[in-house]
């Protein structure tokens, strides 16, 4: 493979995972304006965070059977056409239930761009490299969150959240013509994969049962739901209890992507010496020894606006480490079913990712302790599932 043909499947790939994430972070800026428009709360606007983590979550286990039974690009562009029209209708949104309910749509659209870029990445590069891609991958999804809320909050700004909402539509459109045109034909449709219930879920089954994929998925999906419960969280913590304005929310953000991108890039340099599972365990135990901190510093009242920056990006820096390893292990074992071996490590992962939001709308108030306690429940977690976990691995890919 030619350097220039690597980086733009690099490219590619990497603008379909970001996809997600930019549909997330791109609108956080305008909770208030939503709010406000909508004639409902900020903590109401929060739900539809909690229904997009929940529709991306639901449609990876429709799409990965599908990626699987009739190949990568067909479902990803049908995935695609049901997220621009979806983003479309968010523009024009009256109330918060339908609100509600189309960013459930837009994200069961979205999620068949995640899950076809996962499994091309297990399609198209040898096992080794996975983790390497993946960290890669990470460098582009990175900077949806670094200009996302930025361009958001200016956005917003200037023209209203509505605008934010037609910009991805706009979005959509530019990685459905660079996937149609930039992408090759990596897996042949299986006919033989059965598209109905019992077999889908047999399938699931046999996924599940494998050792490696259940002790990678759960570890990295667990630790991970610390990211969903900051992504949640930020707008309030930022915006409500230390007072920033939108702008300002926006830079913020994007400063605390930089650990996230930049840990995500040292996990590539570091795969030279270092084996992904001992990345992954050095990454969870840094970060149970910084969610402990953080806890002490907001049991005593002692954490301001700078204090908590720093500990996020902290935090954050120890996700971009282990997420690009739990992934690449999750997936090393599969080769027929990896579209539903991906499509189920990404339901899982952002089923308890909405599950973390959910409990940000319900516990967070006016106190920056319940995301805390909550991020320290996820980590601690994680580590213990990798710890039982590791003793049932038997192969070694």
């Amino acid at each position: 493979m030619t350097k220039a043909r690597y980086f733009k499947l690099i490219l590619i790939l990497g603008s379909l995972t970001a996809l997600g994430p930019f549909s997330i972070d791109m609108y956080l800026p305008g909770f208030a304006g939503i709010a406000k428009d909508l004639n409902t709360t900020v903590a109401n606007v929060a739900m539809t965070l909690s229904s997009y983590f929940i529709g991306i979550s639901a449609g990876q286990l429709l799409y990965g059977p599908l990626l699987d039974r009739y190949g990568r690009k067909k479902p990803l562009f049908i995935g695609l056409l049901v997220y621009i029209l979806a983003s479309l209708s968010c523009a024009f949104v009256r109330d918060i239930d339908t609100f509600i309910g189309l960013r459930f749509i837009q994200a069961v659209g979205s999620c068949a761009a995640t899950v076809a870029s996962v499994s091309m990445v297990r399609d198209l590069f040898p096992v080794r490299d996975i983790p390497k891609v993946f960290s890669l991958l990470m460098l582009v999804v990175g900077l949806s969150p670094m200009l996302a809320p930025t361009v958001g909050g200016y956005v917003t700004d200037a023209y209203g959240w509505h605008m934010v909402f037609l910009i991805l539509m706009g979005i959509g459109i530019v990685i459905l013509l660079a996937s149609y045109f930039g992408l090759p034909s990596s897996y042949t449709p299986d006919t033989t994969i059965s598209l109905k219930p019992k077999p889908i879920l047999l399938n699931f089954a046999s996924v599940l049962k494998e050792p490696q994929f259940y002790t990678y998925a759960f570890t990295g999906s667990i630790a991970f739901s610390g990211l969903f419960t900051y992504v949640a969280a930020s707008p309030i913590i930022f915006m409500d209890i230390y007072k920033v304005e939108p702008k300002t929310y926006g830079w913020i953000f994007a400063f605390m992507s930089l650990s996230f991108i930049l840990a995500s890039q040292l996990n590539s340099v570091l795969l030279r010496w270092f084996s992904s599972e001992q990345m992954i365990m050095g990454a969870l135990l840094t970060q149970s020894t910084i969610v402990v901190t953080f806890v002490l510093l907001a049991v005593n009242d002692m954490l301001g606006l700078y204090q908590t920056i720093g500990m996020l990006f902290i935090f954050l820096a120890c996700l971009g480490i282990s997420n690009p390893n739990t992934a690449g292990l999750t997936l090393a074992p599969f080769t027929k079913n990896a579209g539903s071996a991906s499509a189920l490590m990404g339901a899982i992962q952002l089923g308890l990712g909405a599950f973390a939001s959910f409990a940000v709308g319900v516990f967070l108030k006016d106190s920056v302790l319940p995301m805390v306690l909550i991020m320290t429940t996820s980590t601690l977690v994680a580590l213990l599932v990798l710890l039982i976990g590791k003793r049932t691995i038997k192969v070694k890919y």
